[in-house]
């Protein structure tokens, strides 16, 4: 039963598509904004610096052109000449050919005997432009900048708002007296109405001493900037303009709107002094400034609801496509109990990926089949190993008990006396003894083995000689041979075989593997061979066992290096044992550094045994072990040694010694730790 928390793959797709997709393009979208907003107001900000730098340069260049012209005019010989008709059509003349806009040009007497300020000629009608006393200290062109009549004054003022000057030039007459004054009213820069969205900005001029000579609002012209507002952020305008900075500030200057200025300074046309200026602003409102911005966010809303329904329409569309073989894969993997097995996976997706994932499931359920079937041999093989085992425990109590009943009884005969002569009691005893030795040699094995599987049993290496250790075990197995009537063969040659082993426990399982072969091999011969070897850049000695005796079914050989387990129950109880020789030799010899192994083509085909251990240095080897040997080697024939090790061996069963010569091992060998 689903979780009602769990939702279908293709709901999560989708879902997390457009959550992770609309966020980031509203971020991408608020940061576009942001930096749209932010480039615009820098382009506004230089826009109005320049602005404010340029209309500077028109003021002052405006200025020049009319002191300029305001002096020339003053000599000419029609305004000197004081004829009012000839000084009406100079003056109209003057008017056309001045570049800047002109309100009016007047000529005014200044001599006492006519009424002063009397209008000799006029380009603007009777309108008295100099409301003020005229004075020229130096006999210099006064400017004088006209602001607008104070409160409850009356006055006319067309232009309003605009920058406006009276320049007057003193006009000496013929016989060089100061008679006349020509008086030019001007507008230096006109506030036309900025187009929305204009970048030139509305002028305002602003005295050294903080008086508002020109602005857009009639109301703030000739009032000084301390009673306004902003009066913090204009003085440190005027400060830095001082200082020579052309820069933009964003202020409340124009009618409370935010507002975009650049600034800048200029000489003061009306004192002449370099060290007094004004400060020229272009103001605009960060509306007109950011006017782009609004064009700019419908554009990002348009693409922002279009890439929306595209991610949308995107999502719809991937998620059969993506979510489809998912649910073939999921159908398949609930019911692949019910399938049969030549059902195929589905396959031939078109995403790689899911062809993949389709192959890795196929094979997850093979190796699960493969699985399934190790799992139910292994439980096969342990319902065996039950039985076998219970075949053990009978045999082993079996080879426990008569071994103990045999010395009972025979110590019994003894103790009570029931034995004819000396000579029987001895033989009785030496049953006995012969019996608790077998005896001890199961008991040891069983030893063994349970230290094995408590991993426990341990070895001490030392370096020794492998071809008397050999020696010595042919010699204690030579007697049980004989008896058996088999023919022996010795390929173990006449050189000295260093290795690094336990020798007790290397002897034991020497005397273990030829005694199975002999146990094994009811007719004959047992070859014991050692063979030198190279592979992989180290030498190794191979010790073979061959016998030929029933011989091992191929099948059946892997049962013999496990604990417990017997080929065959009645072949051991046949020839007796446990059936645990051979698993505690291989730990033995691995626990050496070596390897066993067991050959056999099948039954009644002999059966192989082959023992491979490290080569050491002979310099590993004690001096005692080296004189012995060499000892042997050099003063025993092959008569001697056959003599030695077969003493007791029968004229009618003779036994072939085959020594040959072998390379002997000068490089140490190093042996790994086990």
């Amino acid at each position: 039963m689903a979780n009602s928390r769990q939702s279908s793959f293709r709901r999560i797709l989708v879902t997390r598509i457009l959550l992770v997709f609309v966020p980031v393009l509203l971020t991408g979208e608020m940061v576009a904004l942001n930096k749209a907003r932010s480039s615009l107001l820098n382009t506004a900000r230089q826009n109005l610096t320049d602005s404010a730098i340029n209309q500077g340069e028109k003021i002052t260049d405006a200025i020049a052109t009319l002191k300029t012209n305001l002096l020339s005019a003053s000599y000419t010989k029609a305004i000197q000449s004081g004829s009012a008709y000839k000084a009406e059509k100079f003056i109209t003349q003057l008017a056309e050919q001045l570049p800047n806009k002109v309100d009016c040009i007047q000529l005014k007497h200044l001599q006492k005997r006519h009424q002063k300020n009397q209008i000799i000629a006029s380009s603007c009608g009777n309108e008295n432009i100099a409301e003020m006393p005229l004075s020229f200290p130096n006999d210099q062109i006064q400017i004088t900048p006209i602001l607008p009549p104070k409160p409850g004054t009356t006055g006319k003022r067309k232009s309003k708002n605009q920058l406006q000057l009276l320049l007057s030039a003193p006009v000496y007459n013929q016989r060089g007296n100061l008679a006349y004054a020509l008086i030019i009213k001007t507008t230096l820069h006109q506030q036309l109405k900025n187009k929305q969205g204009s970048l030139i900005g509305s002028l305002v001029v602003i005295a050294e001493d903080g008086t508002i000579l020109s602005h857009p609002s009639f109301e703030v012209v000739g009032t000084n900037i301390k009673s306004h507002p902003a009066s913090q952020q204009l003085k440190g305008v005027i400060k830095n303009a001082l200082q020579g900075n052309n820069d933009s500030i964003n202020l409340n200057f124009i009618d409370g709107q935010e507002s975009v200025a650049g600034y800048t300074a200029i000489s003061n046309p009306i004192t002449q002094q370099q060290q007094q200026k004004w400060v020229i602003l272009a103001v605009a409102s960060v509306k007109d400034a950011l006017l782009g911005l609004d064009e700019i966010k419908l554009i990002l809303i348009a693409l922002t609801v279009s890439l929306i329904g595209a991610s949308l329409l995107a999502s719809l569309y991937l998620a059969p496509f993506l979510a489809s073989p998912v649910e073939e894969l999921r159908d398949y993997a609930l019911n692949i109990h019910s399938h049969h097995a030549a059902q195929p996976i589905p396959r031939n997706f078109k995403i790689k990926e899911f062809n993949q994932l389709a192959q890795a499931l196929d094979q997850m359920v093979e190796r699960l089949k493969a699985w399934a079937e190790e799992l139910e041999i292994a439980w096969k093989e342990a319902k065996s190993a039950n039985t076998i085992k219970s075949q053990f425990l009978a045999t082993t109590s079996h080879e426990l008990r008569n071994p103990l009943n045999i010395i009972i009884n025979c110590v019994r005969l003894v103790r009570e006396d029931l034995c004819d002569d000396r000579e029987e009691e001895l033989e009785f005893l030496k049953r006995a003894d012969d019996t608790a030795i077998h005896l001890l040699g199961i008991i040891n094995d069983l030893l063994d083995i349970s230290k094995i599987e408590a991993g426990k049993l341990s070895v001490v290496i030392a370096p020794l000689e492998l071809r008397q250790l050999l020696l010595e075990v042919i010699n204690i197995q030579s007697v049980n041979i004989q008896h058996k009537g088999l023919q022996l063969k010795c390929e173990i040659g006449n050189g000295i075989i260093p290795v690094k082993a336990d020798e007790i426990k290397l002897k034991q399982v020497l005397i273990n593997i030829i005694g199975n072969a002999t146990k094994f091999t009811d007719k004959g011969s047992i070859i014991i061979s050692t063979k030198i070897q190279e592979q992989n850049g180290k030498s190794y000695v191979m010790v073979s066992v061959h016998d030929t005796g029933i011989g091992i079914d191929p099948t059946q050989q892997h049962k013999l290096f496990r604990p417990f387990v017997m080929v065959d129950g009645t072949t051991t109880r046949k020839f007796e044992g446990t059936g645990l020789g051979l698993a505690i030799s291989r730990n033995l010899i691995e626990l050496m550094g070596g390897k066993i192994s067991l050959e056999s083509l099948g039954l009644y085909q002999g059966t192989t045994v082959k023992i491979i251990l490290p080569l050491i240095d002979i310099s590993l080897l004690s001096a005692s072990e080296k004189k012995e040997d060499l000892g042997n080697n050099q003063h025993t024939s092959t008569d001697e040694i056959k003599d030695r090790i077969y003493p007791n061996l029968q004229q009618e069963q003779p036994t072939e010694i085959d020594n040959s010569q072998q390379a002997s091992i000068n490089t140490e060998k190093h042996i790994p730790a086990r």
